[in-house]
């Protein structure tokens, strides 16, 4: 069975028909840039434009940088502030003129990786974080989902958390890989002292990089592993809430 997942981030916007036996995507993803500002609908038109690439007709799921409560955006941290309050399910399904169903990206991704990837029957409290334009969280407990927990807004040393050792603030300070790691591992540890989870999956486009700063971190109880999905995971999780919901 296929259904179409679409993830909404703060450089891109891709989708792709989902394979849902095999979690993984069915056709190579389409990618387009997030408009700036990423209004409401300059982001919908994105949607539509890779939705349409693969002619689908059917379900859709979609993800969203921020808290998503039914389908109403409460916060937009990378994207027009504009997005507060919007209900996204509407104003996607309107325009796609199909069912949509509107997430949380990181919870999305996480979803993806419990069922098919790095957390696969791992029990007890899991944390999946993507490091990209910010961090995102997803955390589990015995595998269930506690949605929109958006840790990347903690604070840490003064700043948000995101500000300090996200992929972007890497790329933006031109930060060693050492240096980083240092910044992703005081996140960990803050992380590590408020929930004591069992295991941490690394997710997010720097994932595929996993080697060159996971080695560095030190000192954290908790198993630390690469997402198995990659950048695929939002996509794919997004598709199978949608089936669920459908």
């Amino acid at each position: 069975m296929n259904v179409f997942g679409v993830d909404i981030g703060g450089s891109g916007i891709k989708g792709a028909p989902v394979d849902l036996d095999r979690g993984d995507l069915a056709e190579p993803r389409h990618k387009v840039l997030t408009p700036h500002p990423a209004t409401p609908e300059s982001v919908a038109d994105g949607v539509v434009e890779v939705v349409r690439h693969f002619g689908w007709s059917g379900p859709v799921g979609i993800t969203f940088p921020g808290v998503v409560t039914g389908s109403v955006i409460r916060t937009a941290a990378n994207v027009d502030k504009s997005w507060i309050d919007t209900d996204a399910g509407q104003l996607l399904g309107d325009k796609l003129n199909l069912r949509t169903t509107v997430l949380n990206d990181a919870d999305a991704a996480g979803v993806a990786e419990m069922s098919f990837g790095a957390g696969r029957g791992r029990k007890g409290v899991v944390f999946l974080l993507t490091f990209g334009t910010g961090i995102g969280s997803a955390l589990f407990i015995d595998g269930k989902l506690v949605p929109n927990t958006e840790l990347g807004h903690l604070e840490l040393h003064g700043h948000e958390a995101e500000k300090r050792a996200s992929s972007k603030a890497k790329e933006d300070a031109e930060l060693s890989w050492h240096h980083w790691a240092h910044r992703v591992q005081k996140y960990l540890e803050h992380l590590e002292m408020l929930f004591s989870p069992e295991l941490f999956i690394i997710g997010g486009g720097v994932s595929r990089k996993s080697e060159k700063f996971l080695p560095l971190i030190e000192g954290i109880r908790a198993e630390i592993i690469p997402a198995e999905l990659q950048n695929n995971a939002g996509i794919v999780g997004a598709a199978m809430v949608a089936a669920d919901r459908s």
